[in-house]
């Protein structure tokens, strides 16, 4: 997947269908000349349905169709026959995906598990034939309810990655370029600042064949929780990750202002971030003798269990992966 084809919020419009008519009809039959009213209930309008699908990653492939209608249900006719259900409309989606009204941004869905389906917009209800208004009084009614009209509106469709480890830190701090070598994903990797200006997710292979998946978010600059920079557009992704790993680089002017500039933008923009397990990593340390390193330890920030590494060098990474695993399963 490029990074062009990665899409996390998209807006459509979707409208179900209406219920069929119910029938006016008076039996006839040979010999028999008032047999009463038979006319049958109207069908069913179709549903807009979303659909958890764990193969998806994105939604790409609602950039380019973002208008759904579902059909409506058929006429009801004689001999009680009810008319037919109309086609329901699936909506695929991306596990993680959140649904919310475009009008009053009220969340409505919520889809995490694969295959599990909602109901975005129910069919109308078929209206009932003749037949159910007979009475002692009107034994021939000639009039039957019509469908119920279906619903429409539009909606706002938001992904929020799926992922264990959320990576977090500046632009250009390295995170890429460690994603590339914990796993297979392939990130565009350059020396300037937002290179990665989409998520990018890692399968990471851990002892004994176990796995746990990583994701690049792109680069945090002061005042994103205000919206500067990519803004909510990969902080919403950070808020899934079950353990959080900020990179600084090692030649960083000031690891401590950098980590509590970090740490205050998810706090405004989610403080139940703050409540996630956390893990400093000092990247790019080959540049680093063991004197430098010596002094960098001696001035860090409190209260993170703090690693060195190099993504280049490969040095410290088993250690990384051991710590995310037992952080991810303790």
């Amino acid at each position: 997947m490029t990074e062009g084809n990665f899409v996390d919020y998209i807006k459509i419009y979707a409208s179900s269908g209406k219920g069929g008519q119910g029938s006016v009809h008076l039996h006839r039959e040979k010999y028999i000349t008032k047999g009463g009213p038979d006319g049958g209930d109207g069908g069913r309008g179709g549903h807009i349905i979303l659909r958890g699908d764990k193969n998806m990653w994105t939604l790409f492939h609602l950039k380019f169709k973002r208008h759904f209608r579902a059909e409506g249900g058929g006429a009801g006719s004689a001999s009680r026959s009810t008319g037919h259900d109309a086609k329901d409309i699936y909506i695929d989606v991306p596990l993680g995906t959140i649904v919310r009204d475009a009008d009053t941004d009220e969340i409505l869905h919520e889809i995490t598990d694969h295959e599990k389906e909602v109901i975005l917009l129910p069919g109308g209800k078929g209206g009932l034939g003749n037949w159910h208004f007979k009475s002692s009084t009107n034994q021939t009614p000639r009039y039957a309810q019509p469908g119920i009209d279906g619903q429409d509106g539009w909606f706002r469709i938001e992904l929020k990655l799926l992922a264990d480890v959320g990576l977090v830190g500046f632009p250009n701090a390295g995170k890429s370029t460690l994603l590339s070598v914990l796993t297979s994903a392939k990130p565009k990797i350059a020396d300037y600042a937002f290179t990665t200006l989409k998520p990018n997710l890692g399968i990471v292979e851990h002892r004994d064949h176990q796995t746990f998946v990583i994701a690049d978010i792109p680069g945090i600059i002061e005042g994103a929780a205000e919206g500067k920079g990519l803004g909510h557009r990969f902080l919403r992704h950070i808020e899934r990750n079950s353990a959080l790993l900020f990179l600084i680089p090692a030649d960083s002017n000031d690891i401590n202002k950098e980590y509590d500039i970090l740490l205050n933008e998810l706090k405004q923009h989610n403080p139940e971030l703050l409540d996630k397990d956390r893990l400093l990593a000092i990247s790019k340390t080959d540049m680093l003798d063991e004197e430098l390193i010596a002094e960098i330890k001696q001035d860090l920030p409190k209260g993170i269990e703090t690693i060195f590494i190099s993504s280049v060098a490969e040095i410290g990474l088993q250690e990384l992966k051991d710590k995310l695993w037992k952080m991810l399963n303790s």
